[in-house]
């Protein structure tokens, strides 16, 4: 199985072996229940869908209750789609302790939303004391962006203010230091974007 959903639980430090203290994030991943299995026959390509985390049956629609009855599955709240080639059975579980300690997995996450923001802080323009890209006496503004009569227009990408963060965000390559299996955990070297509480995919 290439990965699961989970969710961000927060941040913490633990000691090494040699003493360093390292920066980690505890991830609660799992348990997944298999809500369709796509087939090659059927649909056209291979594929794994898996949900994560109880919903009330009141906020579910009566075609997605039928969904999860057909895998003998409570609601669930969180679907996402693996592709994998897979003897995954429908409404099996699949639990954290497919991963080991020593893995290194992939986070995906959605990035903390920081809303409309200005170019020292999106774009790391220097502002106040190093007054580059033309500004005359505003500490932070962008200053000029534009070239000349000719091409006479703005280039798309040009850096400036704008909606900066709530992007998917995808870490790779980051160490499980533990696997808590009895409480569904594992512990991940780095940091993991998004919020505590937000769900995220693992996958090896």
């Amino acid at each position: 199985m290439p990965g699961l959903i989970g969710k961000k639980i927060g941040m913490t430090s633990i000691f090494s072996e040699e003493g360093k203290n390292i920066p980690c994030t505890i991830l609660e991943v799992g348990p997944c229940k298999v809500t369709q299995v796509k087939t090659e026959e059927i649909d056209g390509y291979n594929a794994i869908q898996l949900g994560f985390a109880d919903q009330k049956e009141s906020r579910v629609s009566k075609a997605a209750l039928g969904h999860f009855k057909k895998a003998d599955s409570t609601p669930l709240k969180k679907l996402i789609e693996f592709p994998a080639d897979s003897d995954a059975v429908l409404g099996d579980v699949l639990n954290v302790d497919i991963f080991e300690e020593g893995d290194f997995v992939t986070v995906t996450g959605t990035s903390k939303g920081k809303g409309f923001q200005g170019v020292v802080k999106r774009h790391n323009f220097r502002g106040v004391g190093d007054a580059t890209h033309g500004q005359h006496n505003r500490l932070r503004a962008p200053g000029s962006i534009g070239a000349a009569s000719y091409p006479a227009r703005v280039f798309k990408g040009m850096r400036m203010a704008g909606q900066m963060g709530n992007e998917r965000v995808k870490v790779e390559n980051l160490q499980v230091l533990r696997v808590l299996a009895d409480k569904n955990m594992i512990v991940v070297k780095g940091a993991v974007p998004g919020a505590n509480n937000s769900y995220i995919i693992i996958e090896k």
